[in-house]
């Protein structure tokens, strides 16, 4: 006897898990990784200036940052699914550029690869908060962080090797990575997320929900961890390399240090436990109070090199477990009807750290050697640990019973 099939139109996709984001991660990680060490080598090689480096470096990320708040202004014209798949194009087209282009093409690579990146966490962050429970939300970040760990140990190193090998190399296989992003994502059939019902009206002005923003402190503080954690991440793979050097380590202690700290995020799940054991805000605040202590140690100890460095390969365990929990805190105040628009918000923290950095660090180096900068580093550290004691000390504990008030 003949059944007939279930139309396709009426077969409902399966409810994407946390590996399916995982996977997406790891894709997207397996091309930054590649690229991580490849492109300040290219651009360098294409100006052979460090100083107009540092100014093309600047000026992507001003405009990185512009067009990753512009996305959810997008978004309203051009349906998610094809602004991620617009993230894959953008990766195709900077590796086109870096492969075949003149030196001013190369820096252009390096502005779409950035605008790829924002385009690519926007739209990913807006799906994980479609699909990943409140509660889930800390097991979606330690399960990233494990797929795209051997991408970020292996990539760095493996991308400096294809490049002295053949100089396409590292871009053919950064555009193999970018396809299976693609292909992947239309596997899952993610579609345009879940979607809110919202009065119909004219489009806003694209920049008007940073009102919306400033408005919730929680968000502002959730935004603020995220941007002191880079800063921190920044310290640690610019400037401990040229500490290490100026003070006669070599200059492979510093690429030893960032191996050894990328392999870390192998650990992420067992720092996922000690999170829910302790809770969101001890953890947040713990990490960022030891993390802040060990960069000043790190300062007051520059004298001698070896103990300062063994105090920043110890701060960077804890900006692993800040890549485990420091994301909570913003990700779990966000409105369900805001979900585009504050992961705009959010990825913008990378572009800020990127631009506060070097900005900081240039006026500290003014009137201190580069131990300075694990000092400042350190007092960005203590700003967020005061922040993070004025979190819900239940946040991101099961509702089992009447909410005690914050403190």
């Amino acid at each position: 006897m003949f059944t007939p099939r279930t139309p396709v139109y009426l077969s409902h996709a399966p409810t994407p898990r946390v590996q399916d984001f995982a996977l997406l991660a790891a894709l997207e990680a397996g091309i930054r990784g590649i690229l991580l060490s490849v492109m300040p080598l290219v651009v360098y090689r294409a100006f052979g200036d460090a100083s107009l480096v540092s100014q093309i470096y600047f000026m992507v990320g001003v405009a990185s940052l512009f067009c990753g708040l512009m996305v959810p202004w997008v978004t309203r014209f051009v349906p998610r699914r094809w602004m991620f798949t617009l993230s894959g194009v953008l990766y195709l087209t900077g590796m086109s550029f870096a492969i075949f282009g003149s030196p001013h093409l190369k820096a252009a690579a390096l502005l779409t690869n950035a605008v790829g990146t924002v385009t690519f966490t926007v739209c990913f962050n807006a799906y994980v908060l479609d699909y990943i429970a409140r509660l889930d939300l800390g097991r979606n970040e330690s399960t990233r962080m494990v797929y795209s760990a051997a991408s970020w140990t292996i990539g760095p190193v493996a991308g400096v090797w294809l490049l002295n090998w053949w100089a396409p190399a590292p871009f053919i296989v950064a555009s193999l990575f970018a396809v299976a992003l693609v292909v992947v994502f239309w596997w899952l059939r993610l579609g345009n997320g879940k979607q809110i019902s919202r009065a119909r009206g004219p489009a806003v002005n694209p920049l008007a929900y940073l009102g919306r923003f400033f408005a919730q402190p929680r968000l502002i503080a959730g935004w603020l961890f995220a941007v002191i954690r880079s800063c921190g991440w920044w310290v640690y793979v610019v400037y401990l390399p040229i500490f290490c050097i100026q003070n006669g380590l070599g200059d492979k202690v510093g690429a030893i240090a960032l191996s050894l700290s990328n392999g870390l995020l192998f650990t992420t799940p067992w720092m996922l436990r000690l999170v829910k054991r302790i809770g969101v805000r001890q953890a947040v605040r713990g990490s960022f109070a030891l993390c802040g202590a060990l960069f000043g140690l790190a300062w007051i100890m520059s004298g001698q090199p070896w103990l300062a460095y063994g105090a920043i390969m110890g701060a960077s365990v804890l900006l692993v477990m800040l890549d485990v929990c420091g994301s909570l805190p913003f990700l779990m105040a966000v409105k369900p009807s805001e979900r585009t628009e504050m992961a705009a918000v959010y990825s913008s923290f990378r572009d800020v750290s990127g631009i506060l950095t070097p900005g900081a660090a240039a006026l500290v180096l003014l009137v201190s050697p580069v131990a300075g900068v694990f000092g400042a580093c350190a007092a960005g550290m203590a700003i967020a640990w005061a922040l993070a004691g004025r979190l819900h000390p239940r946040l991101g504990a099961p509702k089992t019973g009447p909410a005690l008030p914050a403190e």
